[in-house]
């Protein structure tokens, strides 16, 4: 169900102006909206995140970029975030980059307390370690 909303959105060559630009971000909102219950069907999260969790990161992806008023790059966003969302609908993803990128990337926070069991040495040496 999902993939046949999906579809129906495509990304036209250019936007003739600022309103036609966000008028498709509206569009791709909505169309990444309408296959969230697919996403949390496919890859399982109903125990992690619910829809309205889901539905809030996408708004605070497409909001990180509300400072953008070229619709070229409005455009290429747009493109980004359509193949990003083909990709998580056709499951190319597995579950815990899912779980990662929307899920905890949001959140932040559990990403840091880990940290503070590990010893001091551990601490030195991933921070050394990591390229």
């Amino acid at each position: 169900m999902a993939t046949t909303t999906f579809r129906s959105i495509k990304v036209l060559p250019n936007s003739a102006s600022l309103e036609e630009a966000r008028g498709r971000v509206f569009d791709f909102f909505k169309a990444a909206c309408r296959s969230l219950p697919s996403v949390m069907e496919t890859y399982n999260i109903y125990d992690v995140v619910t829809v309205s969790q889901l539905r809030s990161t996408v708004a605070a992806e497409i909001r990180k970029n509300s400072h953008v008023t070229d619709p070229k790059v409005i455009d290429m966003l747009l493109f980004k975030a359509l193949e990003e969302l083909k990709i998580v609908v056709d499951h190319s993803k597995q579950r815990h980059h899912i779980i990662g990128q929307y899920v905890l990337g949001r959140q932040g926070q559990e990403l840091g307390t880990k940290d503070q069991q590990i010893s001091t040495f551990l601490k030195n040496f991933y921070k050394g370690n990591y390229f």
